[in-house]
């Protein structure tokens, strides 16, 4: 494993590759190897990994009160990740380097929120689906660049929040880089995907209005087959969601990250998806929160009113301090985000390939004796 963001089996610096590495949907409760077989000792013994009979070479369970300590050189410890533990290190992942992390988010939110605006005043209607749907349709470009400047950058600055090591934003620029056109092109094409299911699935409904046809059995018939594509639509955001981390941290192509998403996401769909869906509640209701006050003094100054807080004709001034809330809640959420993805990602790998190790490796700790690592450790359980 090299010590850099791009994350290659030990002691190479070639990128791992799907044949050379234990297969992803391997049960995640006994961790496969990190190297050949032929590697002695096997890194169950070396690295006081459990043996047949269930115990380290140092004799303690590693199911029970006497697991060893798990070793935490950064954010997280190097062990599977419970859902409080994914969180909580996504949060100190950007208390710790908010100086990287808040200069890179706040940038993309400006630009975000300027083009929001400039959607908004270029639509220039009352709010309805379809003026919606166009505003949606004239942010969509820059949402994919600025979402691809977001994950690669910020991807960087968890991976090395992860073996402790600090990062500066032209440190992360110039390491994310030379992925950021294959990243954007990733990033079009799972969006694309999700969304061109639901628009195959609604395209007979829209086809059926249009012809003015309005029976309202064969609208209601038709709605339902377009909302049963909405599932299948999540279903591939979250069987893909894992591809970006993929792709900057192991320097793969687009196509092998999207295997890898899809091997590492196998079996544990469900729980991947609760994960992301909880970390957009608490974006939403951290968003919510922030904008209520702005909204409040919005009012008060006089830039609009309560029976037209809906609507997107607004007032300059009352845009400009949504924007300005828009921006604060954006340059928090999206690192926050960011990390839970990168996580997740981490998490996986260490349930089903002993990323653990070459982590810990990386990191600079070595094991004493079978009895637990040096440096910093967890004192919690080693394996749930």
């Amino acid at each position: 494993m090299t010590d850099t963001p791009g994350w290659a089996s030990p002691g190479s610096s070639e990128p791992p590759r799907d044949d050379a590495r234990p297969p992803a949907d391997a049960p995640a409760a006994v961790p496969g190897p990190s190297a050949p077989p032929q590697a002695a000792p096997a890194w169950g013994a070396q690295y006081g990994r459990p043996n047949q009979g269930g115990r380290t070479p140092g004799g303690h369970d590693p199911y029970g009160w006497g697991a060893q300590r798990s070793p935490r050189p950064g954010v997280i410890p190097l062990r599977p990740l419970s859902v409080g533990e994914l969180l909580d290190g996504a949060v100190t992942t950007v208390r710790r380097h908010w100086r990287t992390a808040l200069t890179l988010s706040l940038g993309i939110a400006v630009i975000d929120q300027a083009g929001a605006i400039a959607a908004a005043m270029l639509v220039n209607g009352p709010s309805s689906p379809t003026t919606d749907l166009i505003t949606l349709l004239a942010r969509t470009p820059l949402m994919l660049l600025l979402d691809a400047f977001a994950v690669a950058l910020l991807t960087v600055v968890v991976s090395r929040a992860v073996l402790g090591r600090p990062v500066t934003a032209g440190e992360a620029w110039r390491d994310a880089r030379p992925r950021l056109l294959q990243l954007l092109g990733l990033t079009a094409l799972t969006t694309l995907m999700s969304a061109g299911v639901v628009l195959l699935g609604f395209t007979p409904l829209l086809g059926y209005s249009a012809g003015g046809a309005g029976s309202p059995g064969t609208t209601a018939l038709l709605f339902l087959v377009g909302f049963l594509t909405v599932p299948v639509a999540a279903w591939l955001l979250i069987r893909y969601s894992l591809a970006a981390p993929a792709l900057m941290l192991e320097k793969q192509g687009v196509l092998t990250a999207l295997s890898r998403s899809r091997r590492l996401v196998r079996g544990s769909w469900f729980r991947i998806c609760g994960i992301v869906l909880l970390s957009q509640v608490l974006s939403g209701i951290l968003a919510m929160v922030l904008l209520i006050p702005f909204r409040f003094v919005g009012l008060v100054l006089g830039f609009g009113s309560i029976d037209r807080l809906d609507e997107s004709h607004q007032t300059v001034g009352m845009l400009v301090l949504t924007a300005i809330a828009g921006i604060i809640a954006s340059a928090l959420s999206t690192p926050f985000m960011a990390a839970v993805g990168v996580l997740v990602y981490i998490d996986q790998r260490i349930r089903r390939e002993a990323l653990d190790i070459e982590l810990a490796r990386a990191a600079g700790l070595s094991e004493q004796d079978g009895t637990g690592w040096n440096g910093q450790a967890d004192q919690t359980s080693a394996r749930r």
